[in-house]
């Protein structure tokens, strides 16, 4: 009888570890310009708990959709052509988990669309470019 592997286990490939790095400072990076646009480069250290707190809902979001989508599957790990598109899908539901954090009781910002549409673009363009970086450089 031949071993059923779990939905994750199907999803997640330990030789796309990397790209979760690469994805997590992508997002990190654009997420932190649009703090400091907003708030001053002073408010990083100022406020590191609000800064985290920025970002959270988007991480957490990106946690969830990523692995679901299979952003980081077998596939991922091979070529920007393939890795690029997976980010791409994963990164819509990934940020609508962050606009509904964001709107939570949880977290302050609350959720505007034009927010909306900057993070989701914004977003989508430090994946494409860290995904993209990361095949150039190391693959």
């Amino acid at each position: 009888m031949a071993s059923e592997e779990s939905f994750l286990a199907r999803r997640i490939d330990a030789a796309a570890a990397p790209l979760a790095a690469v994805d997590v400072l992508a997002l990190s990076a654009v997420l932190t310009v649009g703090v400091i646009n907003h708030n001053g480069v002073e408010y990083l250290s100022a406020d590191p708990v609000g800064w985290a707190l920025t970002l959270v809902p988007f991480l957490v979001g990106w946690g969830v959709a990523g692995p679901l989508v299979g952003a980081y599957s077998a596939g991922a790990a091979e070529s920007a052509k393939a890795a690029i598109p997976l980010a791409v899908r994963a990164w819509v539901p990934g940020a609508i988990v962050g606009f509904a954090l964001r709107a939570s009781p949880l977290f302050s910002g609350g959720f505007q669309l034009t927010f909306g549409v900057v993070v989701l673009l914004f977003g989508g363009v430090a994946l494409v470019a860290g995904r993209w970086l990361f095949f150039k450089l190391f693959r």
